[in-house]
């Protein structure tokens, strides 16, 4: 796990799921395993210091994408006037900032940054994680700003981070489906995470964060399904209700409106299911590791496929969090129900590959560097299936190739 200066907090019940997950408990962001690390003996200052130098040397980088396309990123601010900011009203509109990521033509375009030195710093600090803002914003990443757009028409997914943390540590997940033919929106929510700067705005405070329990977390997932039905007029330029015409981004033609998906992280994946189930246009659902809103966003999927990814700790049946429970009740189409053993809250994000390459692995956890191949791995068989319409028997049950994934499906098969 990344040395945190916050003690380490086990999720547990929802309450304090949402706690950790939530008000940003620095143990669920950095560490990759269920259970802390054995505490390090003393060191001494020659020590201290011989590891300081190494952390601030380090260089990190995302997994290699494993699809046959060069990734291309741009950024789209969007705003929608028929909403006020639901954490900061006097700051009008509601705005979000979309990352996106697509197939484009090899050599073209420059090297992405992953973050700003200034919003890794933010970061770390409010984690108490002790790294050289430097390396975690130097982390190489596999796409590139203004790379040309690979011809052809594309699936698109959204995704939604959790709550108060940046999109960017969903870009492994998204850049690994961009090589594999697909668009993604990474979508930041104002005020909702530290280190994001917007357009015209710098870097905007997490006003959310400390806002969000249990008691206002179903409003929080409802209004990011709002935010990415919003992201999903802005692209295909349909606008309806909110007004204006025409999509936002200029190469919008690579989207094939017929095959959307949508996933997310903790709050983002609630947020995805919300988003779906109240947006007929969004084909298939994945929750990473996140509560659902209320029994009603899961019966509002209307026999959509939907993935269900968490952790052994907290997302088997009767676990901790019992809206999976609820949910799974509730669904009517093709399901799955898988969970990661030795997975820690975070390990569906990038943090997991960057603390392992620190050496920071917890012994009895989920090593960083499956924890993202597990991820990508699901994800993208979930989105082949339901909107390319692939074979990927590795969602029919148990795989030899990933035996931390268990299937709690009674009967997975011929749904």
């Amino acid at each position: 796990m990344l040395t945190s200066t916050q003690p380490r907090r086990r999720s547990g019940a929802v309450a304090a799921l949402l706690a950790c997950a939530l008000a940003g408990g620095a143990a669920g962001l950095t560490t990759t395993g269920a259970h802390a690390a054995p505490a390090p003996a003393p060191a001494s200052d020659s020590d201290s210091a011989s590891a300081g130098n190494a952390r601030a040397a380090a260089r990190l980088s995302l997994s290699e994408p494993t699809g046959p396309h060069a990734v291309g990123r741009t950024t789209l601010h969007l705003a929608d006037h028929t909403r006020r900011d639901p954490w900061v009203p006097g700051a009008g509109a509601r705005e979000l900032l979309v990352t996106l990521y697509h197939p484009a033509l090899k050599g073209t375009g420059t090297p992405s940054r992953y973050m700003t030195t200034e919003g890794a710093r933010l970061l770390l600090e409010d984690r108490g994680i002790d790294l050289p803002a430097q390396v975690l914003g130097g982390t190489r990443t596999h796409s590139r700003t203004g790379a040309v757009p690979a011809p052809g028409r594309y699936p698109l997914v959204i995704l939604s981070p959790g709550f108060s943390v940046p999109g960017t540590t969903l870009t492994g997940l998204a850049e690994d489906l961009a090589s594999r033919g697909y668009v993604v929106a990474v979508t930041d929510h104002a005020y909702e995470a530290v280190g994001v700067s917007f357009p015209g705005k710098g870097i905007l405070p997490c006003a959310a964060c400390g806002r969000v329990d249990g008691n206002t977390f179903s409003a929080a997932a409802k209004g990011r399904g709002k935010d990415l039905s919003f992201v999903l007029d802005a692209l295909l330029g349909k606008r309806g209700e909110h007004g204006g015409a025409g999509p936002e981004w200029r190469h919008s033609g690579l989207i094939d409106a017929r095959r959307v998906g949508a996933a997310g992280h903790s709050l983002g994946g609630a947020g995805a299911a919300a988003a779906t189930a109240g947006d007929a246009r969004i084909r298939a659902v994945a929750n990473l590791d996140g509560p659902f809103a209320d029994a009603g966003s899961a019966a509002g999927l209307s026999g959509r496929p939907v993935l269900m990814l968490g952790t052994a700790a907290d997302h088997s049946p009767a676990g901790a969090d019992r809206t999976w429970d609820r949910a799974w009740s509730a669904l009517t189409g093709w399901k799955r129900w898988a969970t990661v053993s030795g997975a820690d809250h975070f390990a569906f994000t990038d943090l997991a590959p960057l603390a392992g390459q620190l050496g920071e692995d917890d012994p009895d956890g989920l090593p960083g560097h499956r924890a993202a191949k597990i991820t990508n791995t699901y994800v993208r068989a979930f989105f082949d299936r339901h909107l390319r319409g692939l074979p990927r028997p590795v969602l029919d049950g148990p795989s030899g190739a990933h035996p931390e994934v268990a299937f709690h499906d009674p009967a997975p098969r011929g749904r």
